[in-house]
């Protein structure tokens, strides 16, 4: 027979994993109508945070009645919740002016919301169960819980998308549900009949915990979860919307939770310790970015994230109250939650520019650590003498301001890389000294972060050089005296030559010579002088100047901001110079052409990017069956697949062959000859499903221009049912 405690371990371990397996399945499932801007992940998480808070309150309510009666509501409401089996998402679909932030609460929690809030809830319910039960503290069966969670998570990236469709997923988790039930049903049956346990805990004579600390309880929680978002947000902006990203930051701040309240401590003390340092690391992630995103960069955030909400919830552990008030606390940690979620999915969007919310949850959890005494010598020495504290404190905030000031190049005569440098080095030596102090290491965190380009980037927000919306951060910035750059996240987006009489040339991705120029410049004799072009992606409005007289444009863009950006002049001039009243069509790219008419294009382009990647709902056998509706029979469709971190030449080829397609690449690297014009290296993707008409394309262009795509051997073709991007991984950038 197995112990009390090992039947109640196993239960709820089951239903976490259940939980948060859930999770990358529905926004796997939404992606090809949601489309694939990390923030549509926040969106998801703040409605499964919503959710979560729903669950802990029920059990918290539910802790008001005997326990055989709490078994038998909860087990009742296991059953009605099955009738929403199987689990998959709602058919609905929204207007066209409902803003995308309420669609996604929406969808998502009407789709899950039932099933989520039942599983949510037997966690916190069950350890009350087991302190009823045995009398023991049941604390560390949180620590048990999130292992669950945490192996759900991973094993959703690592089996179940490789290996089963979407259908099968559904399925799966269903049968599992129904095992869950039978689990809860097996912990019920441990109750006592008389509850004497319950009486013990319920007649404790702890001291109900005041406002102080369940405000403390809030803010400990609520950093942790906004850090975890702020995150997933700065993984997701450079690589790919996908599950596999998204749950490495969302599993860590799991994995937390077990180190946190395990009954083993030294983990849990050792990350309070080097949380001041580690946070320093996150300053200067913050703060430092590029065209570039080097691996270690990656390795650094989330490190930064693991170690401070461990010590965030470390600290939760050591405040939390008598196992009579277990599911208060929880409850309050869930609200926590929930805060931290409302401020970087839903408030941060709204009253920044820029992605503020991440330093400001960094100082946010250098506030909540404890003082304690610093974990090297030097430090502990300077801090012994309790006279000299208010003074040292003094003159070290005032000489940090002071090198913030020169290192962020506000003093104009001395800004010098090397100024910087010796500034930069500085400030992490006061940091250094401040070890043990909260308030001076917040203080030092924030001026680090000036000294990097804190200063530059709340002058790009003054000047309203930066621009956020729901689908991310956008800036607009002069490169020198020849180049106005548009950039996304760190990803280049267009590029306007300054250059007088090159304003109008086509630059970066979009030379005359990569694949989507050969096309544009050869449209007239592939489609005649009227030919119809549809462009899916507006970004700086480059391609707008290959526009020909007679030829019939449409662009299709889902951010209304980038519109802004490519129709204001004092931004970019190829929309306003070249199609000043270009017909514009707002919304995601498969929901807007499936409604237009078919046939209505003889070339589309596809160009969709967010940050560095297309989105994985386009590129699809589905999404190709879309754009071969909407081409003529003898269209030409063009695909980028420029990525740092993805080789999708094998999707494209693969979505080909399956639906009869024929296609050809071009790889264009620009030359020496074409320095100072801009380009950059592209590759695009040429498809048709008329072989003589891609024939013509490679015989206009030069043969030696265009390579065939052959499908890789074994390799899949990306379904909305089934895609995983494990075999596509880049193994160096």
């Amino acid at each position: 027979m197995i112990g009390t405690r090992a039947r109640f371990v196993i239960t709820i371990c089951a239903g976490s994993f259940l939980l948060f397996l859930v999770q990358p399945m529905i926004a796997r499932m939404a992606l090809p109508r949601l489309g694939g801007a990390p923030s549509v992940w926040n969106s998801a998480m703040l409605v499964y945070q919503a959710l979560l808070l729903a669950g802990y309150a029920y059990a918290h309510l539910l802790g008001r009645v005997p326990a055989r009666r709490q078994a038998l509501i909860h087990l009742g409401l296991f059953l009605i919740s099955a009738i929403f089996l199987p689990i998959g998402l709602m058919g609905w679909q929204p207007s066209a002016d409902i803003a995308p932030a309420l669609w996604v609460l929406w969808l998502l929690g009407a789709s899950i919301g039932p099933l989520f809030f039942v599983v949510a809830a037997q966690a916190p319910l069950l350890q009350r169960w087991y302190a009823l039960s045995e009398g023991r503290d049941p604390y560390p069966l949180y620590a048990a819980s999130n292992l669950g969670s945490f192996a759900g998570l991973i094993a959703y990236p690592l089996l179940v998308e490789p290996l089963l469709a979407l259908k099968a997923q559904s399925i799966l988790w269903s049968l599992c549900y129904g095992a869950l039930f039978f689990l809860v049903y097996m912990s019920a049956r441990r109750l006592p009949a008389a509850s004497p346990g319950e009486v013990a805990v319920e007649t404790s004579d702890a001291t109900p915990p005041d406002a102080r600390r369940k405000l403390h309880w809030l803010a400990l929680s609520a950093v942790p979860s906004g850090l975890m978002l702020a995150t997933s947000l700065y993984l997701t902006t450079d690589i790919v919307a996908m599950p596999l990203l998204w749950i490495v930051p969302l599993g860590l701040y799991l994995l937390s939770f077990s180190v946190a309240f395990a009954a083993r401590r030294g983990a849990a003390d050792l990350c309070l310790s080097i949380a001041p340092l580690i946070l320093l690391i996150g300053a200067c992630i913050a703060f430092t970015g590029g065209v570039h995103f080097p691996v270690f960069i990656a390795l650094g955030i989330v490190t930064v994230l693991f170690v401070a909400s461990t010590a965030l919830h470390a600290r939760l552990y050591e405040l939390r109250p008598a196992p009579a008030h277990l599911t208060r606390f929880y409850l309050l940690m869930s609200v926590g939650g929930m805060l931290g979620g409302l401020f970087c999915a839903l408030i941060a969007p709204l009253i920044f520019d820029w992605t503020y919310e991440y330093p400001i949850l960094l100082v946010a959890a250098a506030l909540l650590l404890p003082d304690r005494e610093a974990v090297l010598r030097l430090p502990r020495l300077l801090w012994e003498n309790a006279q000299r504290r208010v003074w040292l404190a003094t003159i070290m905030l005032l000489l940090g301001l002071a090198l913030s000031l020169v290192g962020g190049g506000l003093v104009p005569d001395l800004k010098s890389p090397l100024i910087k440098t010796i500034s930069f080095m500085a400030i992490i030596g006061l940091a250094v000294m401040a070890l043990g102090h909260r308030w001076l290491t917040a203080g030092m965190l924030v001026y680090l972060m000036l000294c990097l380009s804190g200063w530059e980037k709340l002058s790009q927000s003054a000047s309203g050089m930066l621009t956020r919306s729901y689908f991310g951060v956008y800036g607009v910035a002069n490169k020198g005296d020849s180049e106005r750059i548009l950039f996304h996240g760190t990803t280049l987006h267009g590029v306007q030559n300054r250059a007088k009489d090159r304003e109008l040339d086509p630059t970066s991705y979009y030379a005359p010579d990569s694949g989507v120029g050969l096309a544009m410049r050869h449209a007239p004799a592939l489609f005649g002088p009227r030919a119809r072009i549809d462009v899916v992606g507006l970004g700086a409005g480059t391609l707008a100047c290959y526009v020909r007289p007679g030829q019939s444009w449409r662009f299709y863009e889902i951010d209304p901001a980038m519109v802004a950006i490519a129709r204001n002049p004092a931004d970019f001039t190829f929309l306003s110079r070249c199609q000043p009243h270009a017909n514009i069509i707002i919304g995601d790219a498969r929901m807007t052409l499936a409604r237009q008419p078919a046939g209505g294009a003889d070339l589309l382009v596809i160009d969709a990017f967010s940050s560095d990647s297309i989105p994985m709902h386009l590129l699809t056998r589905e999404a190709l069956d879309i754009y071969g509706q909407r081409l003529a029979r003898d269209g030409v469709l063009l695909i980028h697949i420029s990525n740092r971190y993805l080789d999708l030449r094998p999707v494209v080829a693969g979505d080909a062959a399956a639906e009869g397609w024929h296609a050809r690449l071009r790889h264009y690297v620009p030359d020496k000859r074409d320095e100072g014009r801009h380009y950059a290296a592209s590759i695009w993707v040429a498809l048709s499903r008329d072989p003589a008409r891609l024939d013509q394309l490679v015989r206009l262009s030069g043969r030696e221009q265009w390579q065939l795509l052959k499908p890789r051997p074994g390799f899949s073709a990306w379904t909305d049912d089934h895609a995983s991007i494990l075999p596509v991984l880049k193994i160096r950038p």
